[in-house]
């Protein structure tokens, strides 16, 4: 059985956390968050169970690790690279694995590569394994791509997109996304920087290009506001009409001045408000051309938690160092209770 901790418990957190309780595998052994009200108690206390797990919710990650002595930390506090590398070292350095749900982190050698090399070096020295993954980047646009591309004789270009509903999501993806601005601060969001759409386009097209043997030339992106006809609301937001309700990013890849990879994800929340049908696609151009359509889409919260709680034997059982989903056995789902 492998022993695992959980640092940060917020909607993905928390949700990953119910997840590991119920596989026959896996045994959580603690929480850490950052919010007061939440530290010390027993986390059937914030999930809600019937009975007490005995698990504690920590104020340090540190301490968390020391008292319970952990296989591996699944870390959900944040998207970007910047904000998780410390994380993910200090646990290295406890000589302990790591998941992370963090987007950039799920392929980061081409847009981190200093910050990616670092965590790779550590990892070895430390004889630990590092695996960034999620539903998307992580799954749909990109390890279920690369696993479709393995019934051609020969690929000539990659589309794909991901319609999906936003509204499982934490604050931290609402505002990343821009939903409940107006379209003015969403504009200005996508010039400043604090509205960035989906993130991890970059990393699934160069895990994509990698399994193909492709080289990128350049990748071109397009962020535009998914503005609301009708109210709509969250748990974490609230969208009045004529407020946006997701963001509709685009992204195209080219080798040679030639269209190879092309992604798609328009995402909001509550999308059957106003008829849109969810779904994920892909479209393989080649020898032969293969297409594969599900309906509704893969949904996007336990998706993220399903993939998560999934890699975890696979990634303490890896080599050492920091892996990508095309590194390690495809994903399949751990036996468990059903809920």
């Amino acid at each position: 059985m492998y022993r695992v901790a959980v640092w940060g418990f917020g909607a993905m957190g928390s949700g990953i956390a119910r997840s590991i309780l119920s596989k026959y595998e896996l045994q959580l052994v603690g929480v850490h968050d950052m919010r007061r009200e939440y530290i010390g108690k027993d986390i059937s206390d914030i999930l809600e169970l019937e009975e007490p797990t005995g698990i504690k919710i920590y104020d340090s990650p540190m301490t968390m690790i020391d008292e319970t002595n952990p296989d591996l930390v699944v870390i959900a506090t944040h998207s970007f690279v910047d904000v998780v590398k410390s994380q993910i070292i200090s646990v290295i350095k406890k000589n302990v694995n790591v998941i992370t749900i963090a987007e950039e982190m799920s392929h980061p050698f081409y847009t981190h590569t200093q910050a990616a090399l670092e965590i790779d070096n550590i990892a070895r020295r430390y004889g630990v394994t590092v695996l960034g993954t999620g539903v998307n980047p992580g799954f749909v646009l990109d390890t279920l791509i690369i696993a479709l591309t393995g019934a051609s004789l020969n690929v000539k270009s990659i589309k794909a997109a991901r319609i999906n509903d936003l509204s499982p999501f934490g604050p931290t993806v609402m505002e990343t996304q821009g939903v409940g601005t107006t379209v003015e601060e969403f504009e200005k969001g996508i010039k400043d920087g604090t509205i960035v759409g989906h993130i991890g386009f970059e990393q699934s097209i160069y895990m994509i290009a990698d399994a193909m043997g492709w080289v990128i030339d350049r990748i071109e992106q397009t962020r535009e506001p998914i503005v609301s006809n009708v109210s709509r609301e969250t748990k974490y937001v609230k969208v009045e009409p004529g407020m946006v309700a997701g963001c509709r990013h685009i992204a195209k890849a080219y080798m040679n001045d030639e269209l190879i990879i092309e992604l798609e994800h328009p995402q909001q929340i509550k999308p059957e408000l106003e008829e849109v049908d969810t779904g994920d696609f892909i479209w393989v151009k080649g020898n032969p051309d293969l297409s594969l359509a599900i309906k509704p889409e893969i949904p996007g919260g336990k998706g993220t938690m399903a993939v998560a709680t999934n890699m975890i034997p696979a990634v303490i059982e890896s080599e050492a160092g920091l892996m990508t989903m095309a590194d390690l056995p495809i994903p399949r789902a751990l036996i468990g209770e059903i809920y």
